[in-house]
């Protein structure tokens, strides 16, 4: 569990585990969401009423200088809004709809080998890779279709995107 090694980490830096600390971390870690500050103290208020905006801002940025909170922009599809994540995750992409905003997490042997492809090709020390992945989620890609099939008066199915599946040249 992320939260293990972050409470770890807090009392190896001599930082106190606060009751308001542990609601933060654990809804960062277990709530299978991407939140930003406002959703995270909405969500801390209903566990402690007492809680406030303070505690929230001043424990992301403890945990963000700490290295143990991501702090994302997910293609700002909030706005300016950050979101968080504990850093103690299996490094992975997000794979982020540009229509409907949704997040998805995707883990797995591409993405280590980009890592090594990287340091490899400029002699790199890679200590994080953020990746983010803007498209159209299946959902999406109907509407859209959908919507310039009615502009342009063509059946949907000749108007939706196929992604197209080429392999990359590689050098080696």
């Amino acid at each position: 569990m992320a939260t293990e090694g972050i409470k770890d980490s807090l009392k190896e830096r001599g930082i106190r585990l606060t009751r308001q600390r542990q609601i933060l971390l654990d809804l960062i870690d277990k709530s299978g969401e991407h939140l930003d500050a406002e959703r995270l103290y909405q969500l801390a208020r209903q566990a402690d009423p007492k809680l406030n905006r303070v505690t929230v801002y001043r424990t992301l940025k403890l945990l963000k200088q700490g290295g143990l909170v991501d702090e994302l922009d997910l293609m700002h599809m909030g706005g300016d809004q950050h979101y968080y994540e504990t850093r103690m995750k299996q490094e992975h992409a997000h794979v982020i709809c540009l229509r409907c905003g949704k997040v998805e997490e995707f883990f797995g042997e591409p993405l280590q080998r980009l890592r090594r492809q990287v340091e490899d090709h400029f002699g790199f020390n890679v200590i994080l890779a953020r990746t983010e992945i803007g498209g159209y989620c299946s959902h999406c890609q109907r509407l859209r279709a959908r919507e310039m099939s009615e502009a342009a008066h063509l059946p949907p199915e000749e108007v939706i995107e196929k992604p197209r599946r080429k392999r990359a040249a590689h050098k080696g």
